[in-house]
């Protein structure tokens, strides 16, 4: 049959519609999906040895006859499969639980292969529960004798499956098919020393060594970070070929900027001079900006904003921001509101608990500064003369919703792109290299170090008695659980508790259950609760009794990570500090510091694992967000450094994202490979790996 990489899955044997529907939930619907499906570790089966010469622990692969195979019933009711294998030296038993079908795969007189860990039984040696299959002297073993892949599995479909239909799927391509099928150019793979498409599939799924699998798993993760480099290069050649309808003209209007900065109430610090100088001159361009402005919390990249929008003020053009959620959409307008309204500036907020009176606007003097979250996108009709737009926390955006706002400003605007979460300087190249990168990383004078520490459980009521003498004395508290009700439970693999649907599973701190206990430990004293569930003007009036101190403490859930800022809140509690990332637990300590009192963090675990206690002792250390960060990102991977799955980061299936000399050779390959003209076939490969990345509506 003639087979190809798009054809669906089932064009495979013994795939019907049943298996279909499973492999969808591990995203595999095609056959490139299967072979692109790699395994996360391997068993080592590649020792052999003839049964006589094996002892106790070995982990083998023997081959051998079935003498005797039985079905018994065990002490306690279980059914035990027993089977003898012999080969010329000896014999020796295997046994398995449950699984009395067995016997009819185990015939007498049938060649078969058996792996697994040697175990001494009284005076003998056996197997419990080993692999195994029968001998094929046309393909060799599958499933033992050699590294065995292990992959991610799915209900119903197991590694042994997934092997057996790989295996089948690399057979039905004739000699040097897959590798006529190669993208990335020859001469890119030499300098790399990295194996062609053909020679990686077959040895990242069967390697015969350790270093093969290694050397295959090194060409997918370049491949994977070359078409996102690509990927990022052509989106930023095909932004700059766009026109802005009007030039922002600075020049003309520099000596009323900077009267704006020398009138602001605090100095700029060195990096936010450099950062808004950056985008001052991006404005000016005949080019739209796209800019990303990353910066630490409590940096000041608002008020870089806040310049950029009143640059475009002063050029008759307007302003749009877009942030993620109702409360950081609050805190913008009443921060942008006050630097920017003694100058003339109409600011109106639109959220979807909040709409702008627009009938007080006349028609021609339409805000000047529009503020919101995704209801701007539901606003009837697109935005008049729009300059800048500024989006908040782009990554919590998905692509279609960016590009929509953008679409409702009209001819094409400016983009700058704002970011309280730390990315170290290679990953953002690489995740977002169509955007030019401004970094502040150095925070206002006079702000405060957080004094943070790992609490033991045992020093709970300590603590809590510590809290409450602080509280009294006119100061305020955060407290944080990472859920909402005590019904949500969150897998866990590191120790030992209940199961539920064959996951380990255990109860993590939740906001509800924790503000009536609290209640009872601070019983004189005023708490608010806040989640995602409440409705906006639940969460408001929540907050305004939390600002104006009518509420002195306030049990949350991470809803609170961005937007809220209380000048008198000194003391931030995380439970279940383990389940967040280091990024996420830095950027919660952000909300505390705020004022001109000692301002403290206390992490607080149940688990005692030694590698959670490290990673969390580290906050006590670090202040920075950007080490921090990159510590996140070698210890956790990078879906933790911002808390939520990124569009086009978290789809990469074996890059290191921490390995900065690779990400630094696929960023040099992309930039040569694009000087020239784009290969027929790596041309369909980026826009294949483009679709693929597209997130749904």
């Amino acid at each position: 049959m003639t087979i190809k990489l798009s054809n669906p899955v089932t064009d495979l044997p013994s795939v019907g519609e049943v298996y279909a529907k499973r492999l969808r939930h591990l995203k595999i619907k095609t056959i490139r999906d299967l072979l692109y499906h790699f395994p996360f570790r391997y068993q080592d089966f590649s020792q052999t040895k003839k049964i006589r010469y094996l002892a106790e622990g070995d982990e083998v692969t023997v081959a051998g006859e079935v003498i005797k195979v039985e079905v018994i019933r065990a002490k306690g009711g279980k059914l035990l499969t027993k089977a003898a294998v012999a080969d010329e030296t000896g014999a020796i038993e295997a046994i398995w639980f449950n699984q009395p079908y067995l016997k009819q795969a185990l015939e007498e007189g049938k060649k078969i292969y058996l792996a697994g860990q040697v175990e001494q039984f009284g005076r003998h040696l056996g197997f419990v529960s080993p692999t195994f299959e029968p001998v094929d002297d046309e393909t060799g073993p599958i499933h033992t004798g050699g590294l065995v892949p292990v992959y991610p599995e799915t209900g119903r479909v197991s590694s042994k499956w997934l092997r057996a239909r790989i295996k089948r799927a690399l057979a039905l391509f004739n000699p040097g098919e897959l590798a006529d099928l190669e993208f990335i150019p020859r001469e890119i793979l030499q300098e790399e020393g990295l194996p062609d498409l053909e020679e990686a599939l077959q040895t990242i799924h069967f390697p015969k060594s350790e270093g093969e699998a290694k050397k295959a798993r090194r060409r997918f993760a370049f491949e994977e970070l070359l078409l996102l480099n690509l990927r990022s290069i052509e989106r930023r050649r095909r932004w700059n070929e766009r026109k802005l309808a009007a030039r922002i003209d600075i020049p003309r209007y520099r000596r009323e900027i900077e009267q704006f900065i020398d009138g602001l109430p605090f100095t700029l610090t060195g990096a936010q001079k450099r950062a808004a100088v950056e985008i001052l001159n991006d404005l000016n361009k005949p080019t739209p900006m796209n800019r990303l402005l990353e910066g630490d919390v409590g940096s000041g990249k608002t008020v870089i904003a806040a310049i950029a929008a009143y640059a475009c003020f002063l050029n008759g053009m307007r302003t749009v921001l877009m942030a993620p959620t109702e409360i950081l959409a609050q805190q913008h307008y009443e921060t942008l509101k006050s630097l920017l309204e003694p100058y003339g500036i109409t600011c109106a907020l639109h959220t979807g608990g909040k709409k702008p009176k627009l009938p007080d606007y006349p028609a021609v003097q339409l805000p000047d500064l529009w503020i919101g979250t995704h209801a701007l996108f539901y606003r009837k009709g697109s935005f008049k003369g729009v300059g800048l737009v500024v989006i908040d926390e782009q990554h919590r955006f998905g692509v279609e919703q960016r590009a929509e706002l953008v679409k409702k400003a009209g001819d094409v605007p400016h983009i700058l792109t704002l970011t309280a979460t730390p990315i170290p300087r290679s990953l953002a190249l690489t995740v977002y290299g169509d955007l030019d990168l401004s970094i502040i990383d150095e925070l206002p004078p006079g702000r405060k170090r957080i004094k943070t520490f790992v609490v033991p459980e045992g020093k709970r009521q300590a603590g809590y008695r510590w809290i409450g003498e602080k509280v009294k004395s006119g100061e305020q508290a955060f407290i944080i659980c990472p859920l909402i009700e005590e019904s949500e439970k969150v897998p866990i693999g590191d120790r030992e508790s209940p199961t539920e649907g064959g996951k380990s599973v255990r109860q993590v701190k939740a906001a509800t259950a924790e503000y009536e206990k609290l209640q009872k430990v601070f019983p004189n004293l005023s708490l608010g609760l806040l989640h995602g569930r409440l409705k906006v003007a639940e969460k408001n009036d929540v907050i305004d009794k939390f600002r104006k101190g009518k509420h002195q403490i306030l049990i949350a859930t991470p809803v609170v990570e961005v937007g809220i800022d209380i000048p008198k809140a000194t003391i931030m509690v995380i439970e279940a500090a383990d389940r967040f990332g280091l990024a996420s637990l830095h950027q919660l300590r952000g909300r505390v510091g705020r004022g001109d009192k000692e301002s403290y963090c206390f992490l607080f675990t149940e688990n005692g694992g030694r590698d959670v206690f490290k990673r969390l002792k580290a906050l006590e250390s670090t202040t920075s967000g950007f080490e921090l960060a990159e510590l996140d990102l070698k210890l956790r991977g990078p879906g933790e450094i911002y808390g939520t799955k990124q569009h086009g980061l978290l789809e990469l299936k074996v890059a290191d994202l921490s390995d900065t000399k690779m990400l630094k050779a696929a960023r040099e390959s992309a930039h040569k490979i694009m000087d020239g003209e784009l290969p027929p076939r790596l041309r369909q490969e980026l826009e294949r790996f483009t679709t693929s990345l597209v997130e749904p509506n």
